[in-house]
């Protein structure tokens, strides 16, 4: 049987990657702490996490409308997005992951608008970096402090795990929730 830290080791980038392309912070947070505790390393799951990020753009560009189609919470979420790049452009690419429920919706709608490639990829790489390196920190600073106090008790590693998982769980359930409500507040009537 496979402890826990050797699954993080064998797993935790593809990990990161996928958690980040799909969900974001709960992964990049659980990837911070493990990375404090040495599981990974803080400089890598940050490049993952921005390398993953910058692919919600060409997914956009390639299958945007059918996403859309097929998922009427992000399409709601679209005429925001599109209002935001029409008004701040590049800088959009760069912002909207920091707004609560536009990090995907946000990145596919500007590559589904054909927003110029040249233009986003440099905003949207920087935005990446400074949201991969503040939320791995938060993750990394977390573990810290869990660690310092409770004076590096190793064997209780996998609670800490379930605690941020459950925290992770709550928010993302809190955050779709929000979506919802604000995907049918800029629903046409």
């Amino acid at each position: 049987m496979e402890t826990l830290q050797s699954l993080i080791e064998h797993y935790g980038y593809v990990a990161v990657f996928v958690g980040c392309v799909l969900e974001g912070e709960t992964v990049l947070v659980l990837a911070g702490f493990a990375a404090h505790l040495g599981y990974l390393s803080l400089p890598a799951v940050i490049a993952t996490a921005a390398i993953g990020d910058q692919l919600l753009y060409g997914i956009g560009r390639r299958w945007g409308e059918r996403i859309f189609a097929s998922h009427p919470t992000l399409a709601a979420l679209r005429p925001r997005a599109k209002e935001l790049v029409d008004r701040h452009g590049a800088w959009a690419a760069f912002g909207l992951r920091f707004l609560v429920g536009m990090r995907l919706a946000g990145a596919i709608a500007i590559g589904a608008s054909g927003f110029p490639q040249r233009r986003y990829l440099p905003a949207n790489a920087a935005g990446a970096i400074v949201w991969a390196v503040l939320i791995g920190c938060a993750g990394y600073a977390f573990g810290q402090a869990f660690t310092l106090f409770l004076e590096r008790a190793r064997h209780l590693e996998l609670a800490a795990f379930a605690v941020l998982l459950a925290l992770g769980s709550i928010t993302v359930f809190m955050l779709r929730r929000r979506k919802r409500q604000w995907a049918g507040a800029s629903a046409p009537r």
